[in-house]
């Protein structure tokens, strides 16, 4: 077999092996349409979910929010949920306080407290959303 043929099969066979373990998130997003009560449709995609009884994050997701819309005004029980603000900026309100953000920041969001999201850009908005059990809600999980 020359050279040349050996390096189109392995070309060929690095191509099925991407295409089988690369996903592009673009082909992923879910429209949620009004999140938490939000103005507009938002996308969406849970990169993880904890398996019940596991440890560690409860989710991972990746939203996008388009300019002039909005993650809505809301309230989690005892856990904690983390936004990190990859691109874009908007208007975040956490518990009564409303402030600028913008790519890099990282908004912790305590259990319990009520909090929403505005893009008043003209950019989309990326962010990555974590939520974190509280540590007795981990420890009970376990027992």
């Amino acid at each position: 077999m020359s050279e040349t043929t050996k390096r189109s099969e392995t070309t060929k066979v690095s191509e099925t092996t991407k295409r089988e373990a690369v996903r592009n998130l673009s082909a992923l997003f879910t429209p949620k349409e009004h999140d938490h009560g939000g103005v507009g449709t938002i996308l969406a995609h849970r990169v993880f979910a904890r398996r019940s009884g596991g440890r560690g994050a409860e989710f991972v997701d990746v939203a996008v929010l388009p300019p002039g819309t909005s993650i809505g005004r809301h309230r989690h029980g005892a856990d904690q949920e983390t936004y990190i603000v990859l691109d874009g900026a908007g208007v975040m309100f956490r518990d009564g306080q409303e402030f600028r953000v913008a790519a890099g920041d990282v908004i912790v969001n305590r259990p319990f407290g009520e909090h929403g999201l505005v893009n008043d850009g003209s950019e989309d908005l990326r962010l990555l959303v974590f939520e974190e059990p509280q540590e007795h809600e981990a420890e009970e999980a376990c027992s």
